[in-house]
């Protein structure tokens, strides 16, 4: 297998050097690395200097544009046949790779492989909620209320990605959950049990902490995967249930902080929801 490791960075120089060693320290060696400097200001380039003589390490950089643009700048430019995500403020453990490309042998139909989580939380190790449970196989449905597939644990055929569109640059965030949803309305999946890398969370510059009222971005990946896809039935009502479970929240949410600037495409997005299901 052939596998291109996609890491997009901006202003990460502090974590960036855990990343990439997790990557060359890996039982499976991969095929190429591209790391995308997203117009990076702080001690990034310095840091990817020390890996310039890395023959298989490929660094470009472009004008800050957002992840989903990074990584898809790095898609384009993969060689390789399956493309493995890794953000720079995750970590590898030494067997990931080895460990998918054998789940992979016994599961070659399967475009995705994904698997557990070690999750630290501002410098130390917490537990992962139920609703967090990572499952195997046709997710579909668990995926809408929150994204159950970590990019950093995935591993994934390049052209099924290419089929699906690659990231929606539009999203500015919820862009994975945008993607999980394309994927697994068509696609099962697989699923690794055991903790295959380790993913931390609690600093300032993660984007769940920049962004609010992320569930707008998630209605609005809803509302397409409507328009998008036959739906069966019974999927086409899990999902118009979850735009009316989200919809009422957030339009409370955004009456309580006086935010309406989204009110009234949210409460149409409802609206309609409630017609569809009324009529099924």
């Amino acid at each position: 297998m052939k596998i291109t490791v996609v890491i997009p960075t901006y202003n990460r120089a502090y974590v960036l050097e855990r990343a990439i060693n997790s990557v060359l320290n890996q039982s499976y060696a991969p095929h190429e690395v591209i790391v995308v400097d997203d117009g990076s200001t702080d001690d990034t380039q310095d840091v990817l200097n020390q890996y310039k003589n890395i023959p298989y390490m490929k660094v470009i950089t472009t004008e800050n544009r957002g992840v989903s643009a990074a990584r898809n700048t790095a898609i384009k430019a993969a060689s390789g046949d399956w493309i493995a995500l890794l953000d720079s403020d995750d970590e590898w453990l030494s067997h990931k790779l080895e460990t998918q490309v054998e789940f992979l042998k016994e599961n070659e139909h399967l475009p995705l492989v994904h698997g557990e989580e070690i999750w630290i939380r501002n410098g130390k190790r917490v537990n992962q909620k139920k609703i967090h449970q990572k499952h195997g196989g046709s997710i579909f449905q668990r995926c809408l209320p929150l994204c159950l597939i970590s990019p950093s644990a995935s591993l994934i055929r390049k052209d099924v990605l290419e089929e699906l569109g690659n990231f929606d640059e539009e999203f500015e965030v919820c862009e994975d959950y945008d993607l999980w949803l394309k994927l697994t309305s068509l696609y099962d999946v697989g699923y690794i049990e055991e903790p295959i890398i380790t993913k931390y969370g609690g600093h300032e510059d993660q984007l769940s902490r920049k962004f609010k009222a992320m569930d707008f971005w998630r209605l609005k990946s809803l509302m397409r995967i409507l328009e998008i896809r036959n739906l069966s039935n019974v999927d086409r009502k899990a999902v118009l249930e979850e735009v009316i479970k989200k919809g009422e929240i957030l339009k409370m949410g955004y009456m309580k902080h006086k935010n309406m600037e989204n009110y009234a495409v949210v409460d149409a997005w409802v609206g309609f929801a409630k017609s569809v299901l009324s009529s099924l």
